[in-house]
């Protein structure tokens, strides 16, 4: 088996591929209305033609944060959009807990 796996890597450097592992707590990807959250991540990049690419496994969760939501803490808490989502994201998309944290901001 270790052979096989000796065999494999030895190709990829052939090729002109290569793999290194990246130590790392949590990977945040922010899309428009949510982000995806992999926290204990096993993280690969790979190097292959002048390109890096990365394989990330480990525990997937995602936080959703919707148009209407972040207009109901920006009447609410009258603040700007970027600070009501930052808000949201921080109380993982409790309206209450959001609204609350920036009314305390605001004293």
């Amino acid at each position: 088996m270790f052979g096989d796996l000796k065999k494999a890597m030895g190709l990829m450097k052939q090729l002109g591929i290569s793999q290194e592992r990246v130590d790392a707590d949590k990977v945040i990807i922010e899309a428009k209305n949510k982000k995806i959250i992999i926290d204990n991540p096993e993280i690969v990049k790979i190097k292959m033609q002048g390109q890096e690419s990365f394989q990330i496994s480990g525990k997937v969760s995602e936080e959703e944060i919707n148009d209407e939501d972040v207009k109901t803490i920006m009447e609410k808490a009258e603040c700007s959009e970027e600070d009501a989502r930052k808000a949201l994201e921080k109380a993982k998309g409790d309206l209450a807990e959001a609204i609350i944290s920036l009314g305390n901001k605001n004293k």
